[in-house]
């Protein structure tokens, strides 16, 4: 089954350096763009992440510092990516979690904007897990009857990731052929900041979910403890966190003023 689509959709895939959020960096990125008419684009870049690749990392992706060493920095080809994807809505593979917190971190480093205010996200790997509880070649093999080859490469899981969401609306009649609709069915929780410090309390509300504050108001706290603030934005927090926590900030300044 073909995608409905009002606007873009971009399915990516990247490999890291690691697994955190805040610190660790892009060393390849794959975007599949596919267009309403059903056309599709796509690109892959390797990037230098500017720090060291862990041998660890490398034993998974089969990327060296020595094959990065001359290829662009995330900074040099955000403006690139940012075209690709600004005018999209987002899918990915354990993406709503992982893939686009670190994209947007990464994206911010680069100074270029980035929030899902006008987008929304699917997580395929949501669909999956409600449905049937598999990884990623497994799902390729039980929705499309075919083998991953080449799993692990970012160009093969991204094309795979696309191709199994097709699968799972053939499967699944219940499931809305609908980007936003999808993207609710595979929202997990109600953050407001990607990695999930913040969230909304059921009237609608900011609330801290960590900390000697969790479930306080955000508000509530900047009134009652202003350096709180503060102490966030020059902590290890991801930068998307402190870009939601100013905004909550300037907010509360502007309804004062």
């Amino acid at each position: 089954m073909e995608l409905k689509l009002n606007r873009p959709l971009c399915f990516f895939f990247f490999f890291l350096t690691g697994i955190d959020v805040a610190r660790d960096r892009i060393v390849e990125i794959s975007i599949v763009k596919v267009y309403p008419n059903g056309n599709q684009e796509s690109r892959t870049w390797l990037v230098n992440p500017t720090i060291p690749i862990p041998p660890q990392a490398t034993a998974v992706h089969g990327i060296s510092n020595e094959k990065v060493a001359n290829e662009p920095t995330f900074k040099e080809l955000a403006p690139q990516i940012h075209v690709m994807i600004k005018d999209s809505d987002l899918a990915g593979y354990n993406s709503d979690r992982f893939d686009i917190p670190l994209l947007a971190e990464e994206l911010l480093r680069a100074e270029v904007d980035f929030d899902m205010k006008n987008r929304v996200a699917v997580d395929v790997q949501t669909i999956f897990h409600k449905k049937e509880e598999r990884t990623l070649s497994a799902a390729y093999r039980f929705y499309c009857n075919q083998t991953l080859d080449n799993a692990h490469s970012a160009e093969a899981d991204t094309k795979a990731t696309y191709e199994i969401l097709k699968a799972q609306l053939d499967r699944y009649p219940d499931l809305p052929n609908d980007v936003k609709a999808l993207s609710e069915y595979t929202t997990r929780k109600k953050a407001v900041d990607f990695a999930g410090f913040i969230a909304l309390d059921d009237k609608g509300r900011e609330i801290f979910t960590f900390g000697k504050h969790k479930g306080a108001l955000v508000e509530d706290v900047f009134d009652k403890e202003p350096g709180y603030f503060g102490w966030i934005q020059g902590a290890d927090f991801p930068l998307y966190t402190k870009k939601v926590l100013t905004g909550i900030k300037l907010r509360k300044l502007n309804t004062k003023l």
